[in-house]
């Protein structure tokens, strides 16, 4: 899961993703409503954990141009304005919670879960391509009905490849994706879990391709029937 923690207070944005990367959450920090929205337009979040009172562009507006274009992504208000006036607006404007600050990490964290819950009851639960699936709510990747094991990294990656079967997905799409913001685009790391995720899928059907390299242009989830009855 990827979130986009929105907070030009340095302290609190830190505080916050120091918090939510030891839940195991990716995490990204935009530090003024500009930038903001420039992330939000051009990465990919799950979520994203907005103030209100930034600089450079009001947080509401920021809801309001994000959501011209993305109905889809969470968005979690988290502000020091806390009359019910500004909360209603905030809602009405498209945000998915509102939490006023000061506010308890537990709450927070709580508060997100339920927001990525609803995300993912609103999609399909369980993909699969081939003998091989994967619960979107344990997410637990197994074949034939037996889970593999693949480290945290690796699953990432394979979720992300599950999801958009059939599609040819760039080398940078899954860095955004999978890693952080400040990821190294011409390191060798994503190179190396795709080889180890081959290995380990080869291993339990030697003679299906799931993973495809597509020359230049990045790698697919080949569609693979399946052949068993589980």
């Amino acid at each position: 899961m990827k979130l986009l923690i929105v907070e030009d207070e340095e302290d609190l944005a830190y505080f916050i993703q120091k918090g939510l990367q030891r839940s195991g959450y990716l995490t990204d920090i935009a530090k003024d409503g500009e930038e903001a929205l420039y992330m939000a337009e051009s990465g990919s979040y799950d979520c994203i954990l907005l103030d209100l009172n930034l600089p450079k562009m009001d947080g509401l507006e920021v809801l309001r141009r994000i959501r011209v274009k993305d109905e889809f992504t969470k968005i979690l208000i988290l502000s020091a304005r806390t009359k019910v006036e500004e909360r209603v607006e905030g809602l009405d404007l498209g945000a998915n919670d509102y939490m006023c600050k000061p506010f308890d990490f537990l709450e927070l964290e709580a508060r997100i879960r339920t927001l990525l819950r609803i995300s993912y009851v609103q999609k399909s639960t369980i993909y699969r391509c081939g003998n091989l699936s994967l619960n979107m709510k344990s997410h637990e990747i197994a074949y034939q009905g037996h889970p593999v094991f693949f480290t945290r990294k690796e699953s990432m990656i394979l979720e992300y490849l599950f999801m958009h079967q059939g599609q040819v997905i760039s080398q940078e799409k899954l860095i955004e994706q999978c890693w952080d913001d400040d990821a190294d685009l011409f390191s060798n790391a994503l190179k190396f879990h795709l080889h180890s995720i081959k290995k380990k899928l080869e291993k339990e059907d030697p003679i299906h391709e799931y993973i495809k390299n597509v020359r230049g242009r990045g790698y697919m989830m080949l569609e693979v029937p399946n052949e068993t009855n589980e």
